[in-house]
């Protein structure tokens, strides 16, 4: 039984870097809120923040968190610790395979 009231969820959405850094431009004018510039475009105010967030940490005018580049890094860097951790275990695996072999 659905509640009544309950907002249903929209749909997962994807945009352009060109159309962020347009909507993030917009925010910096100061002619219009975060808020106004998200209802404009039917935007969550949540998305417009995180991507006015993001455009100021890559610019370095803010601090607080990590610029594109190093989110990039530290992703590429995840993958790899995951891809050696697997190699790590397999060569374990066989080392103790290959001991139990009578020689």
């Amino acid at each position: 039984m659905e509640s009544v009231g309950k907002k249903r969820s929209r749909p997962r959405r994807a945009f352009t870097p060109d159309f962020k850094a347009e909507t993030v431009e917009l925010c910096q004018r100061g002619d219009r809120t975060v808020g106004q510039v998200a209802r404009d475009f039917d935007l969550t105010e949540t998305a417009v923040r995180a991507w006015v967030k993001q455009a100021e940490l890559d610019a370095g005018t803010r601090s607080d968190g990590l610029t594109s580049d190093e989110r990039a890094e530290l992703a590429r860097l995840r993958a790899e610790n995951r891809r050696l951790r697997e190699d790590v275990d397999i060569l374990k695996r066989a080392t103790a395979f290959f001991a139990l072999m009578p020689g």
